[in-house]
C-alpha cells in the first residue's frame, strides 16, 4: 500500500518553498537536451521572495538556454543534506530583462560575465513552478535518528519527518 501524500494549498505551498529553499544556495537545474537526455547542472538562486517563480541569471550562449528554447519543462532540485529534499518542475522561459538583470546582479557574477552588469550576454531564466514535493527531516541529528529507529521498529508507520506535495 501506498503512502498517502498530503497536498498543500498554493498559499501554504508558497510559504513552504519559501522557507526550504531560503538557506540553500544551489539548485540543481535538469533541462531535456536535444538528443532527449536529461541535462542537470547547479545554479545559484536569487534572493528574491519566492511567489511562485525562481530567478536565476545565465549566459545567452549556454546549452541550457538552447536547450529550453527547444523544451521548456525543467526540474529543479534543492537539497540540504543534513534535512531537507525539494524538487520542482514548470516551465522555464529566458528574457533580456535589463531591469531586472540590474536588481539581481551581485558583484560576484563577475566571475562569468567580466564586463559586469552590463554584458549583453546576461539573461535571466525564470522558472514559473508548477508542482513542488519535499521531504523533510528534523534538523536536530538527535531527534532525527531516534524517529528513524522509530520507524524501524513500527516496520515504517512511525513518520520521520514532513512530506508534502505542493501544487502552484
Amino acid at each position: 500500500m501506498s503512502e498517502q501524500v498530503p497536498v498543500l494549498s498554493r498559499e501554504e505551498g508558497i510559504v513552504k518553498i519559501s522557507e526550504l529553499i531560503e538557506d540553500i544556495q544551489m539548485a540543481m537545474l535538469t533541462t531535456v537536451a536535444t538528443d532527449g537526455r536529461l541535462h542537470s547542472r547547479p545554479m545559484a538562486t536569487q534572493k528574491a521572495p519566492f511567489d511562485g517563480e525562481l530567478l536565476f541569471l545565465t549566459a545567452d550562449d549556454s546549452g541550457k538556454v538552447h536547450e529550453i528554447e527547444q523544451e521548456a519543462e525543467v526540474a529543479l532540485t534543492y537539497v540540504d543534506p543534513k534535512h531537507t529534499f525539494l524538487t520542482l518542475s514548470g516551465l522555464a522561459t529566458i528574457s533580456n530583462d535589463r531591469a531586472l538583470i540590474e536588481t539581481l546582479w551581485n558583484p560576484a557574477y563577475k566571475a562569468w560575465f567580466p564586463e559586469g552588469k552590463q554584458d549583453p550576454r546576461i539573461r535571466v531564466l525564470r522558472v514559473d513552478v508548477e508542482q513542488a514535493e519535499y521531504w523533510e527531516a528534523p534538523a536536530n541529528a538527535v531527534v532525527r535518528n531516534v524517529k528513524i529507529l522509530a520507524r524501524a521498529v513500527t516496520g515504517g508507520k512511525a513518520p520521520v519527518g514532513e512530506h508534502a506535495r505542493v501544487a502552484i
